[in-house]
């Protein structure tokens, strides 16, 4: 894939903008992904996945996985098959090993999406990403560099950059 057109960064001027974005995102996407969020603490991750979730059809409460290191939720239910979401907060993980001691492995599969934060922490213990999001602070609002590591992600990105 050409290294140019799989890189995109966007401006997202304020929580609104980023869970705008999420919501893009999760309207285009209609199979398994992986996306690796990476950023300093308060940076957008987690509202980015807030509003992924809420915006893939799960109306409850979305917690952050800081202390459980996952959460599930249902998405999609509408649908025939609807999909699970699994949102990983990896920050307080001590050894990459321990992401496999928690059968994080079997959440990787073609009927999952899986939102991760802090994936540095479990280098070596992940498969391939479709989207590396990565989040900067940038006055007020935040700055998000997405490289798409996949054709599917470079599918994805051309659907929601249509949109945005």
């Amino acid at each position: 894939m050409n290294k140019l057109s799989d890189n995109k960064q966007i401006f997202l001027a304020d929580e609104a903008a980023q869970v705008a974005f999420a919501a893009a995102t999760a309207r285009h996407l209609k199979s398994s992904f992986v996306l690796l969020l990476k950023g300093d603490l308060g940076a957008g991750k987690t509202t980015f996945a807030r509003g992924f979730i809420h915006a893939s059809g799960f109306e409850g409460v979305v917690k952050s996985p800081t202390y459980t290191l996952v959460e599930p939720y249902p998405i999609d239910a509408g649908r025939d098959n609807g999909r699970m979401c699994y949102h990983f907060d990896l920050y307080r993980l001590a050894e990459p090993e321990e992401l496999e001691f928690t059968g994080a492995r079997d959440y990787f599969n073609e009927n999952s999406v899986c939102l991760v934060e802090w994936p540095e922490k479990a280098e070596g213990f992940l498969p391939q990403a479709d989207w590396i999001c990565t989040f900067s602070y940038q006055d007020t609002g935040r700055d998000l560099n997405i490289l798409a590591m996949t054709d599917k992600g470079k599918e994805l990105m051309l659907q929601v950059f249509s949109d945005f």
